[in-house]
């Protein structure tokens, strides 16, 4: 796990500001009122009073459920959206037979669910109507492709090269049936209902074209859990996320996106994704001291200061020594192994979420982080960090990496066009 965690420009809980509404059909937003024509209060962190003729009990659509995020945008959405508090990622596979031509068509359905969905319109004929008293919640799906679609599909030629294979690491436990995957989708949204509608509409679209390889689902502190707006914390309780590339920095679509005159064509403006499940050994992690914990990852606990010194945002300072001359952050903290200028300039945007999946049989918790990390280009991003990573993180010990997935995440489609269409017709 970097220190670079969460792609969020401004923090789950803070309030976002809503867009206009998209789509021709009636959407649940119009249908329930905008939140200027219902009196709706924002509070200090995000959260809201609701309307006054609610029954007494009943909780009304609030700005989390209010909030659409377009569909047609230059970027897919679900890259530098705000982190969500629900999330699906899932992969299928095309079904014997199914090439090009059915990959196509799978995507043009999945293009129009996705912006009906996004748009909080209510569902068609034969809709499951799980969510159909909500608001568009945030939701957000997001499409790419895995190597093995190319050779699938005939389109070999048009494969990018740094959609080869991730190499292998020493600290992989790869589970072999939840990694990888021909067509990959990422699932986010505020509300869990929302996020699972999505899933299942996503399910069906595969119709006889493709099947789930894997499924994994995830979490994220909820917007308005906190007094106020705040960096996330993992699993292990630490606030995750302090170091992520900001889009209002100069270099940040350099780093993140393929540029629109990129190679290859299709990709312009896209992004490559590699996912990670990685778990974390809780009963391990949770017998060291606050004070060990810290030293492994280099940051403060409570506050995710540097053990530098400072706040949150303050500049680590890796020379500083204590009384003794020892390094004050250790020489293998995570935060000083995962910086980008101890990696030659490797930076990566991370939108994770966390999951737990049960306990077992021997009572050792089934948790951890769904890693999910954005970058131009994952062999001067991901590899060159996990290298690192793989020689000596203090934290290696105590996180295991199960499953993993490396995807060609195409730009968003433009009205009246599909994700994928410059690939697949091209």
């Amino acid at each position: 796990m970097a220190d670079t965690s969460l792609s969020q420009t401004r923090t789950p809980e803070e309030p976002r500001v809503e867009s206009a509404a998209s789509g021709t059909g009636i959407s649940r937003r119009r249908l329930l009122g905008t939140a200027g024509a219902t009196g709706l209060v924002l509070g200090a962190a995000g959260g809201a009073v609701g309307y006054a003729s609610a029954p007494s009990g009943a909780t009304p659509l609030t700005s989390v459920g209010a909030t659409e995020v377009p569909f047609h945008v230059k970027h897919q959405p679900g890259i530098t959206d705000p982190l969500q508090s629900r999330g699906h990622l899932l992969t299928f596979d095309l079904a014997p037979g199914a090439g090009r031509k059915e990959a196509a068509a799978l995507l043009r359905r999945w293009s129009d669910t996705a912006r009906r969905l996004m748009a909080g319109e209510f569902g068609t004929e034969g809709d499951s109507d799980v969510a159909r008293d909500a608001g568009p919640s945030s939701l957000t799906l997001t499409f790419g492709f895995g190597h093995s679609f190319f050779a699938r599909t005939g389109l070999e030629k048009q494969r990018p090269a740094a959609l080869d294979p991730l190499p292998a690491f020493s600290s992989d436990r790869l589970d072999r049936a939840r990694s990888d995957g021909d067509l990959w989708v990422q699932i986010g949204a505020d509300d869990a209902l929302v996020a699972f509608h999505a899933l299942r509409a996503v399910q069906k679209d595969a119709g006889a074209a493709a099947r789930v390889r894997w499924q994994m689902n995830g979490f994220n502190r909820s917007p308005g859990a906190t007094a106020r707006p705040m960096t996330t914390r993992n699993l292990m309780g630490q606030v995750d996320g302090t170091r992520n590339p900001k889009p209002e920095e100069p270099d940040f679509d350099e780093r993140i996106f393929v540029p629109a005159q990129g190679e290859p064509a299709w990709m312009a403006n896209g992004s490559y994704v590699v996912v990670r499940r990685i778990r974390m050994l809780l009963d391990d992690w949770e017998k060291l001291s606050l004070r060990k914990q810290e030293g492994v990852i280099g940051r403060r606990k409570a506050d995710g200061a540097p053990l530098s010194g400072g706040d949150e945002t303050t500049e680590m300072d890796l020379e500083k020594t204590d009384a003794k001359g020892n390094l004050v952050v250790p020489v293998n903290a995570h935060a000083r192994i995962t910086r980008p200028d101890q990696n030659g300039g490797a930076a990566m945007l991370r939108r994770p979420f966390s999951y737990h999946d049960g306990i077992d049989a021997d009572g050792t918790p089934d948790a951890g982080l769904l890693f999910v990390c954005w970058q131009a280009d994952p062999l001067r991003g991901f590899v060159p960090v996990q290298r690192k990573l793989d020689r000596g993180d203090a934290l290696t010990p105590f996180i295991r990496h199960e499953a993993s997935g490396l995807f060609a995440v195409p730009g968003g489609a433009a009205e009246g066009e599909y994700v994928g269409q410059a690939l697949l017709e091209g």
